[in-house]
């Protein structure tokens, strides 16, 4: 919890810097120069619950644990100190010099899910205005990509959760698909907690028996990669059992018959051979979520970091939408984002295919509107470019230098020997971050950046909701903020304007860039945010048809999505044929094992700042192979004792953690660790058709026991 600097004489109301809750809290300055986080218990969604990683989060702002000064690469291969002046110099020139030999596209951008909307907004308009990039993209990709994908398919648009946090203790049953909260983002358990003591059932789907099934009134256990069937066959028991939802089908849907007749193939007992779960369980699931007059279902990475994951999710909504559970009060579909502005990160310019709003790149309307707001002719702009994955696949052959912002590949990608070696083989790097990650490492020119505490900008939670974090502390000499990075870059490469440092002047730009598409910020400000504790988007600014009483009364935001229509231009929500299909890689004599990869609750993705605290390491200092007893028994392995998993990509080495809670012919690593331990090492990165998202969630490994 320590910091130093200059410090506003008053506690500080702000939000968490790690999960997509954006749990709010207070931070209070202390006498010995320190920084307190307190409960802020005024904020609704965590009620002043604080995780551990939240409670020790202003540890990162000592010293010694983050960036203070900007380095470079010297003559001798180390990175050393410098100047703000010189490490700009050496970027703004480097970039010119590729794009002059090799062409804009030569030159990647890679942001992250962490960054503020404004940060986002910025890095997306200097990607496509001052380097003239297609190739920019973030790792958001490899968090919600597919639900993203799937709700925009079904309902016209992607929000994660269309309704409240708040809706779920009222609902009458969840299910909870690959999703283990009780690890992920602690505070969220009391939802699930206060739904079966209002007499709501919760049914958890997951491979292992975590902390989260224990709480559930059914777990259902699928060989991992078998989700798309499961929902399949519960679908199939709903048509089977006379509890589809004809009217409201009829009402409010599109593409019935066709999903109906798909679903009809994956009868009880295939679904059972598929995925390991008993008929009975499966007829136990459809009794549990139909029983109830409302209900939802509620998916995270365990569907969607599949090569289907796409087609998984949208099983599972077709399910929502043939029982009449979507766009109805505590009832829908739902996906709970796990980076801290995962939402808001992909809505704004970001992602390859995208432009403020969540307007779309190819759309020329869009372009028109974007365009006009940044003072440039719509054909400047570059097309979509290739997503996360097959950027960073393309390092050191067509994309030449790459600027990292808030995000650390080298631990976070699938393949991530493969990645590292192709970050390796860049001509040059730069990379911002609050603290030198394996990523920044690497790299040509590394700049400290500010983090939460010291900065404001807005974050979009999980549920669309939209938040200020306030700046509390001034950062330490030689730290600046990525909007002054950017801002620099930009007025180098000969665009003096249109990069402002103020976050509010910046936001002021994204909400006339936002207005009109999905994503409408238009109706929120800074003072809103404050005075309300949050909006929810979509939020247009008033045009005098909001209110006949009022016209030019705000926009209130939007907490419920879809209740009177869905944002398809019928109306409709639209029903998607799919069918299992296997993984993009199976099980074989060679490699007869199953490898599925998460999160531990103290650490936070790449590890990069949590890895930081002491606190959180203690609890948990390292990577580990969790297994079942009869496989442990088959290599002769006892707990603690090293394993080496190995895949077609790799081999990472770990102890042993044995438990009944997982599946025998499954093992479960978290990806939190760099070196030897490196579960990314093993990860497969093929890839989802539609959302590019890689297959985090299986691939076919052997386990070995490691002698000395």
């Amino acid at each position: 919890m320590q910091s130093t600097g200059t410090r506003n004489p008053a506690t500080t109301p702000t939000h968490c810097p790690y999960c997509a809750l954006q749990c709010g809290m207070n931070l209070t300055p202390v006498e010995g120069g320190t920084v307190e986080v307190s409960e802020r218990a005024d904020f609704p969604v965590n009620r002043g619950a604080l995780c551990g990683k939240g409670r020790t989060a202003a540890a990162v702002l000592a010293p010694g644990a983050r960036l203070t000064s900007p380095l470079v690469r010297s003559g001798d291969g180390a990175l050393v100190p410098a100047g703000w002046d010189e490490a700009l110099d050496r970027i703004a020139g480097n970039l010119e010099r590729t794009r002059a030999r090799y062409g804009a596209d030569a030159l990647g951008v890679f942001g992250g899910g962490g960054l503020t909307n404004e940060k986002a907004y910025a890095l997306g308009k200097f990607a496509r205005v001052v380097l003239g990039t297609s190739q920019i993209d973030y790792n958001g990709r490899f968090c919600m990509s597919s639900a993203a994908a799937a709700g925009t398919r079904a309902f016209g648009l992607d929000r994660g959760l269309p309704f409240p946090l708040e809706d779920v203790p009222r609902t009458g049953c969840v299910i909870l698909v690959g999703s283990n909260p009780a690890e992920t983002m602690p505070p969220s358990l009391r939802y699930f907690t206060e739904l079966r003591e209002n007499g709501g059932t919760l049914i958890v789907v997951d491979p292992r028996r975590t902390r989260t099934a224990e709480q559930a009134d059914l777990h259902l256990a699928p060989r991992p990669g078998t989700d798309l069937a499961l929902a399949l066959g519960i679908l199939h028991l709903v048509v089977a059992e006379g509890r589809v939802d004809e009217a409201y089908v009829e009402e409010r849907t599109s593409g019935w018959e066709e999903a109906r007749a798909a679903a009809m193939a994956h009868w009880p007992e295939h679904v059972e051979r598929i995925t390991g779960v008993s008929v009975p369980e499966l007829r136990e699931a459809v009794r549990l979520f139909c029983a109830p007059e409302a209900a939802m279902v509620l998916t995270a990475r365990g569907p969607e970091q599949q090569a289907k994951g796409t087609d998984t999710v949208g099983a599972w909504i077709n399910l929502c939408l043939a029982t009449g559970r979507a766009g109805r009060p505590l009832s829908g579909y739902g996906c709970l984002t796990g980076q801290g502005n995962g939402q808001g990160g992909r809505e704004h310019g970001q992602k390859a295919d995208q432009l403020p709003g969540y307007r779309k790149l190819t759309d020329p309307a869009a372009r028109r509107h974007v365009a006009g707001v940044w003072g440039v002719d719509p054909d400047s702009l570059p097309g979509p470019g290739r997503s996360a994955y097959e950027l960073l696949d393309a390092l050191g052959t067509d994309v030449r230098s790459l600027l990292v912002m808030g995000s650390n590949p080298v631990v976070s990608a699938p393949r991530a020997a493969h990645v590292e070696e192709r970050l390796r083989s860049l001509d040059f790097l730069a990379v911002c971050d609050v603290v030198l990650s394996e990523t920044a490492e690497l790299a040509d020119v590394v700049l400290p950046v500010t983090q939460w505490a010291e900065e404001t900008g807005t974050t979009t939670s999980l549920e669309g909701r939209v938040l200020l974090r306030r700046r509390a502390i001034t950062p330490p000499d030689g730290v600046r903020g990525d909007l002054e990075v950017l801002h620099g870059l930009a007025g180098r490469l000969g665009v003096e304007k249109g990069f402002p440092t103020d976050p509010e002047e910046v936001f002021e730009e994204l909400r006339r860039a936002s207005a009109g598409g999905p994503a409408d910020y238009s109706g929120i400000d800074y003072r809103r945010l404050a005075e309300e504790n949050g909006v929810f988007w979509p939020c247009p600014a008033p045009t005098g048809g909001d209110d006949t009483r009022n016209p030019t009364a705000p926009h209130p935001g939007t907490p419920r999505l879809f209740l009177d229509r869905f944002a398809t231009d019928d109306g409709r929500a639209r029903f998607v044929p799919v069918a299992h299909r296997p993984s993009a890689e199976e099980p074989d004599d060679e490699y007869p094992v199953l490898l599925t990869t998460g999160r531990v609750v103290s650490q936070y993705q790449s590890g990069a700042q949590t890895r930081r605290v002491a606190e959180l390491n203690a609890a948990a200092p390292g990577p580990f192979v969790e297994l079942h007893p009869r496989l442990a028994a088959r290599l002769g392995a006892a707990e603690g004792d090293p394993l080496a998993v190995v895949s077609r990509r790799g081999r990472a080495v770990a102890p042993a953690r044995i438990t009944t809670g997982i599946r025998p012919d499954t093992v479960f690593m978290p990806f939190h660790w760099p070196g030897e331990g490196r579960a990314n090492t093993l990860t497969n990165p093929a890839l989802d058709p539609t959302s590019r998202m890689p297959e985090f969630k299986v691939c076919a490994v052997r386990v070995e026991t490691v002698t000395s």
